[in-house]
């Protein structure tokens, strides 16, 4: 019996081993892909980026030839490190250091040595690639930009890091990918498709072909071109105007909400990221922490939007129905409140109503209103919570949804927000409280595209399109309906005309008289707010802030814009100018204005700017 089932073991042994090897010879074929892969070589082939090109056709960036030495570690044969070294410049302990991180990244899948060739080194280098195995040269397209101005709405090109290769199959590591800018948030449209081809290998790991006739290859497939809304002269211009200041413009077409130009100063030529030596200029860009050239202030500064803010208050407080056009207030240098404070005035006529009280900017005028708005309800938390819906209706406090990667939400504050800040006694706080709203110097915070595009929706007369960035994609305008769908404000139409009335007289009689462009009517609003820092620990006043909103013309407007300028003492010294010629800069092509030209032209503010480092005084010199 024993003898029985020991053969009966054998044979059952030997059966499964028999269909075992019946199945991965005959049915199973995954050794046969796997055997393939090993003798296939894949290669990408790089499509050219599509190419960007500024609202009147103008080509901003287009491509240039690249190539990059790339290695496939398991190909490697031994070769002459010296020689190979001296070609390509490197260290023979960097050679080793790049070599090891390709293992690493995969021996089997190829890897950047050298990125970003010449024309001349590549040629060089071409002739003596048989003497390297397991070295082959890639073509990439890099940016080639003709302008020197927009950095911070073009963006630029660069290496993808691992996370992005771990996370997006599409990429593998040496691939570019776009950062910032157009070239980050319209990646996919710019990118094109890459093309593969499959290479058969034979036994000694030499190319013999397209494998199986190259009925599996694909061809590469461009990158979209897009037009942009900007305008390149206009975005040229004002970066000249803010040549040694700090701050940011925004300029927006109303009637569709397409962003003119978007200025951020200082900003540097986005041909510097561009080449072998990107690296080494991003770097000195990026610990330049005083300046600070990769920080898009157009988009990310949160500033106190100062009297500017006084238009929307205006608002509010008719559709409210607080206060009419025709009632005047007095003001006496100030406005006296709670236990003999006081805001403030400059000189100016009085008493006032709303379209003078636009013009001259009165402080007393709009701290009477604020009150009227907060204190119409039975408690200022109801008050406060009406008046931040309002605000909130022309895309303030939030995130407007813009078609660029980067951007700050604004403060717009909330009854909860003052609930927190004054809880003992709890929840005892007035209208007095938060009286510095009503100029714009209070817990609000804009930033320069926010305040366009309030101006814009005025300018509308109660409506606004999203601000965006993309006009056409390969001539085709854009269809989204984001870009496309107007939003309306809480404000009646009919309430718009005193408060632009008032804006048209700030250059008739009021404070920017000064700064009048001929031939062309346009409605603004002088700005000041004040600008604190810490230094050594402690809270410092430096030099207000020079804000300006303008649009043009007033009946039928082209454009809209908000100017920060910083540390620029008072609204019309700096920012009203600087809106004026931009706006005759649009509208007529020519400037009229030399004399303003000239004065922005000449001065600069890096003195300013150096001061918290200077230990200088911050005060005004006229």
């Amino acid at each position: 019996m024993r003898r029985i089932l020991l053969y009966i073991i054998i044979i059952t042994s030997g059966l499964i081993f028999l269909a075992r090897l019946f199945y991965l010879q005959v049915l199973d074929d995954s050794f046969a892909g796997l055997s393939e892969n090993n003798a296939i070589k894949v290669v990408y082939d790089y499509p050219q980026r599509g190419f960007i090109f500024d609202r009147n056709g103008e080509l901003l960036v287009s491509n240039q030839p690249s190539y990059d030495v790339m290695v496939i570690p398991r190909n490697l044969k031994p070769f002459d490190t010296t020689e190979f070294c001296k070609i390509l410049g490197l260290t023979e302990e960097q050679l080793v250091g790049r070599l090891d991180k390709a293992k690493i990244y995969s021996p089997r899948l190829p890897s950047v040595v050298i990125p970003q060739l010449t024309k001349s080194e590549y040629a060089y280098l071409q002739e003596k690639m048989r003497k390297y195995e397991g070295f082959y040269i890639q073509k990439r397209s890099l940016r080639d930009y003709y302008t020197e101005h927009g950095s911070n709405i073009l963006g630029y090109i660069a290496e993808v890091n691992q996370r992005t290769v771990n996370e997006n199959p599409y990429y593998l590591s040496g691939d570019l990918i776009g950062k910032q800018g157009v070239e980050e948030y319209y990646e996919e449209l710019l990118r094109g498709i890459k093309g593969v081809k499959y290479i058969q290998k034979d036994r000694f790991n030499r190319d013999i072909g397209p494998y199986k006739g190259g009925i599996y290859d694909t061809l590469p497939k461009k990158g979209k071109d897009l037009t942009i809304t900007i305008d390149a002269e206009l975005q040229k211009y004002g970066e000249l105007l803010m040549k040694n200041k700090r701050g940011g413009i925004v300029a927006i077409e109303p009637a569709t909400g397409e962003i003119l130009a978007m200025v951020t100063a200082p900003n540097y030529d986005p041909a510097k990221l561009v080449g072998r030596k990107r690296s080494k200029n991003f770097t000195e860009l990026y610990y330049d922490t005083i300046a600070k050239p990769l920080y898009d202030r157009g988009l990310l500064a949160e500033y106190p939007p100062g009297s500017p803010f006084k238009t929307i208050n205006a608002l509010i407080a008719l559709q409210e129905g607080v206060v009419d056009t025709k009632e005047r207030f007095t003001c006496q240098m100030g406005y006296y409140y709670g236990r003999g404070r006081k805001m403030g005035c400059h000189a100016h006529p009085g008493p006032l109503s709303m379209i003078p009280g636009i013009a001259n900017s009165c402080n007393a005028y709009f701290a009477n209103v604020y009150r009227r708005i907060i204190e119409k309800y039975p408690t200022p938390q109801e008050g406060v919570n009406t008046w931040a819906e309002h605000l909130e209706s022309f895309g303030l406090g939030d995130y407007l949804g813009y078609d660029l990667p980067t951007g700050r939400s604004g403060k717009i504050p909330t009854a909860d927000y003052y609930n927190a800040i004054y809880e003992y006694p709890k929840y005892k706080w007035f209208a007095p409280a938060t009286l510095s709203n009503a100029i714009g110097q209070g817990e609000v915070l804009m930033t320069p595209i926010q305040l366009a595009n309030m101006t814009a929706a005025i300018a509308n007369r109660g409506w606004f399109y999203t601000p965006h960035i993309l006009k056409e994609i390969d001539g085709n305008p854009i269809k989204k309906e984001e870009y496309t769908q107007k939003k309306y404000t809480t404000i009646d139409p009919e309430h718009f005309e005193p408060v632009i009335e008032g804006m048209h007289q700030v250059y008739k009689s009021g404070t920017a008289s000064a700064l009048g462009i001929p031939g062309i009517e346009i409605a603004g609003k002088t700005g000041t707010a004040e600008n604190f820092t810490k230094i050594n620990g402690k809270r410092v006043q430096l030099t207000d802030h020079s804000i300006f909103i303008a649009f043009a013309p007033v009946d039928d407007p082209k454009i809209a814009m908000a100017v920060f300028v910083e540390n620029g003492y008072w609204g019309g010294r700096y920012a009203g100018r600087i809106a004026g010629l931009l706006i005759e800069k649009y509208l007529k092509g020519e400037i009229t204005r030399k004399d303003m030209e000239e004065w922005i032209l000449t001065h600069s503010l890096e003195e300013e700017y150096a001061k918290p480092l200077s230990g200088e005084p911050f005060k005004i010199n006229q």
